[in-house]
């Protein structure tokens, strides 16, 4: 298999659907081992349309670029109370991408 699962949490604000059945959100990527490119996304928001959203945003991005293009993108286009768990959530999948390649 060419490539790797990995996830990414952070608390969902208060009076959020999603957080009537999670406590935290989640993003998960399925990332290419050579490239770091994410070949496909997910998170735990309540919604499909929101769930294909994001994956939209994220698809195709390497995270040998870093974080900050797609942090940024979520800030830019997702304008729903989970904003900035999906920043912090996002942040929180390059640090364990980090570290998987650090060790």
């Amino acid at each position: 298999m060419n490539t790797v699962f990995i996830a990414g949490h952070a608390r969902l604000p208060s009076g959020m659907a999603a957080q009537s059945m999670y406590e935290t959100l989640t993003i998960t990527a399925e990332i290419d081992r050579k490239y770091a490119v994410i070949v496909t996304a997910s998170c735990t928001l309540a919604t499909d349309h929101g769930k294909e959203f994001v994956q939209h945003l994220l698809r195709g991005h390497s995270l040998q670029d870093g974080i900050d293009k797609p942090v940024e993108m979520i800030k830019a286009h997702y304008l729903g109370k989970a904003g900035n768990a999906l920043a912090s959530a996002l942040k929180d999948l390059y640090k364990q991408y980090e570290a998987r390649k650090q060790g």
